[in-house]
């Protein structure tokens, strides 16, 4: 073999690995962007499902309002207005 063959081949190889390690970073880096998104996509799924079933709870609440026939009907309603949202 001649030298010059065996230098460009350590050459190539050198080459092969710094392109190897870069892609592997680069997977590496996207796999944690990705756990990351993923996680802040469920926290958000928490809080929507939590601010639904509020808003549910408001609603029957209005529901039985306008379906009661009852005279304390403007006392609830004062009651409900001085009741935190939360």
């Amino acid at each position: 073999m001649d030298p010059k063959d065996i230098l460009t081949f350590f050459l190539l190889l050198g080459m092969f690995v710094i392109f190897y390690s870069t892609i592997k970073a680069w997977f590496k880096h996207k796999k944690e962007v990705l756990v990351l998104q993923s996680e802040m996509t469920a926290e958000k799924a928490v809080q929507y499902a939590a601010k639904t079933d509020r808003l549910e709870q408001r609603v029957q609440v209005l529901e039985r309002l306008l379906t009661d026939k009852s005279t304390h009907l403007a006392d609830e309603i004062k009651n409900l207005r001085d009741k935190p949202l939360n």
